[in-house]
């Protein structure tokens, strides 16, 4: 690896798929990496495995749709780590449960609650991660500081066969957040930018994993990865826009999607 997070912190939200690959990543280019979840077991299992690779991985338990939770968390990281350096705010999950769907067919408590299950933790870690690098210094490099949102490709790209409207909603919301945050934190020298994902192999994806329908969907919606793709390259996108390859780019949208947002298909 080129170490280029050396000597960083950055915080990560979340301890499974996109999540735990983009800690993996983060700790292996040789930056202390602070994952905050909700559950002990995926945080204390990844940064064991972390660990004994020979990276720095401390964490925190936290519901990222609880304020005093999400401040305490982000508190424990700048005591225990000194700054925070990046962050790589990906928690959020399917409001598939909450009867997210066609707009005609959402019930008003699932919208509310696939909002708030994808709305407030990117919002809360952003707000604490952004108070944290406005007091600290600058680096050599010149800035104090870069947040990568991970949205998806169902803001900008939507498909009928993933109609969930509540989820594509609250993610487009987050691509409005990522550019107005970088307006205006820009000349406080805080790069904001955000990675949208295409259908990942992940645990949220695990439905859509195990259905004829959507992989054979996926294998021509996403031709360059022939199916779904594997959550490494969201971490490896996330990886330059934290790093200072990426120091003068910022209000960005990096699609990873094997091609979804330029493939015409039908279910």
């Amino acid at each position: 690896m080129s170490r280029r997070l050396q000597d960083r912190v950055v915080a990560v939200t979340g301890a499974s798929g996109i999540a735990a690959a983009g800690a993996r990543r983060f700790a292996e280019e040789g930056a202390a990496v602070f994952v905050i979840s909700r559950r002990v077991e995926p945080c204390a299992a990844l940064a064991e495995e972390i660990r004994a690779s020979g990276g720095r991985c401390e964490w925190a338990v936290a519901d990222l749709q609880d304020e005093p939770d999400t401040v305490a968390a982000f508190a424990d990281c700048t005591k225990r780590l000194g700054r925070i350096d990046g962050l790589f705010a990906v928690a959020g999950g399917s409001g598939r449960r909450f009867g997210d769907g066609p707009i005609h067919e959402v019930p008003l408590e699932g919208w509310d609650a696939t909002l708030a299950l994808n709305g407030r933790p990117p919002f809360l870690a952003a707000r604490e991660a952004t108070k944290a690098m406005l007091d600290q210094p600058p680096r050599a490099s010149g800035t104090r500081g870069a947040i990568v949102l991970v949205t998806s490709v169902l803001a900008d790209h939507p498909s009928t066969l993933f109609a969930t409207h509540s989820y594509a909603a609250v993610k487009g919301a987050e691509v409005s957040l990522t550019k107005a945050m970088a307006a205006y934190y820009g000349e406080h020298l805080i790069r904001v930018n955000a990675v949208a994902p295409g259908l990942i192999r992940t645990p949220m994806a695990e439905r859509a994993a195990t259905d004829p329908t959507s992989v054979a969907y996926a294998s021509r919606k996403q031709p360059l990865a022939a199916g779904l793709l594997p959550p490494e390259d969201v971490a490896a996108a996330g990886l330059f826009l934290l790093s200072d390859e990426a120091r003068y780019i910022t209000g960005q949208v990096i699609a990873v999607d094997g091609g979804w947002g330029v493939t015409e298909t039908v279910p």
